[in-house]
């Protein structure tokens, strides 16, 4: 367990750094800079192409060169002392990274261009928005395999299901705009509902198989909820796993579409990010806490 006394070192290193990583704070500040760029370049390029005015393959290059800037950032904050630091503020960026990581791969096989309008511009705020947060009490550890294995389900879970939010997200705005016999804009270019809500069950049945992996493998590494502080998290993420298998389940009995999966969709992304986010917020900032 870490002392005031580490915990205030730590704090000293990341709000007094000395003159000698000056050259690396500006290098981290230039990275910042070109991904937020390169993020909004590709939420422009998004849209062109949906309007089928722009090739595919300037989004991707785009995209890429963003990616690579935020993950560069991303893992220079990572390690701290050969210990895994993961504050409220580096979870923020590696939630946004990964999940903008998933749509540029994805977005190679499936026509879901329409999610760069969202998940680009979220990614560029959520990076600088990383460097905003106060620092936090959180965990200092170096972590064994299995507990590795546990954290990059639970990761590729967030961001598929970041994903299916996205899609959620734009499927709405899509059902209004025709609803309204108004299409205009980006949305003239979108695939027909019956493909867009396709593309959204399969990221949601994905992201589901994956949390459910998340959270039997988490299982392993609790001893006591509520010494560990992982109650609040454990439920929480319990709930929208609930939340996403009576989506799935209704889908497969009652052929829910339209409206009723899109609440249902963000509703369990909702608790998700609850379970995470907030538990970490009130644990670092507010309590002082963290997971263990």
């Amino acid at each position: 367990m870490n002392g005031p006394a580490t915990s205030l070192a730590a704090d000293a290193v990341r709000t007094s750094r000395p003159d000698s990583n000056l050259p690396e704070m500006s290098l981290i500040s230039f990275l910042i800079v070109g991904a937020v760029f390169a993020y909004a370049a590709a939420a422009f390029c998004a849209t062109r192409q949906l309007q089928h005015d722009g090739p595919p393959w300037l989004l991707q290059a785009v995209a890429a060169l963003a990616v690579i800037c935020h993950l560069a950032v991303v893992f220079n904050g990572l390690w701290l002392n050969h210990a895994l630091v993961i504050s409220l503020g580096t979870a923020l960026s590696l939630f946004a990274v990964q999940a903008a990581l998933l749509l540029w791969l994805f977005n190679w096989r499936q026509p879901i261009t329409a999610l760069g309008l969202v998940v680009y511009p979220v990614a560029a705020v959520c990076l600088l928005a990383s460097h905003w947060l106060p620092v936090g009490n959180e965990a200092r550890e170096a972590l064994d395999w299995p507990l590795q294995v546990h954290i990059l389900l639970s990761l590729l879970a967030y961001g598929v299901l970041s994903l299916g939010a996205a899609q959620a997200g734009v499927l709405a705005i899509q059902h209004r705009r025709l609803h309204d016999q108004r299409p205009r804009g980006a949305s003239i270019g979108l695939p027909p509902l019956q493909t867009m809500e396709y593309l959204l069950f399969r990221l949601i049945a994905s992201g589901f198989f994956l949390l459910s992996l998340a959270i039997l493998s988490g299982g392993f590494f609790i001893d006591n909820l509520f010494a560990q502080h992982l109650a609040h998290k454990t439920i929480l993420s319990i709930i929208a796993w609930i939340f996403f298998a009576v989506l799935l389940w209704g889908r497969w009995r009652f052929g829910w579409r339209g409206r009723v999966a899109v609440r249902w969709t963000l509703a369990g992304y909702g608790v998700l990010i609850l379970a995470y986010f907030g538990s970490k917020l009130v644990l670092e900032l507010i309590l002082g806490e963290h997971w263990t």
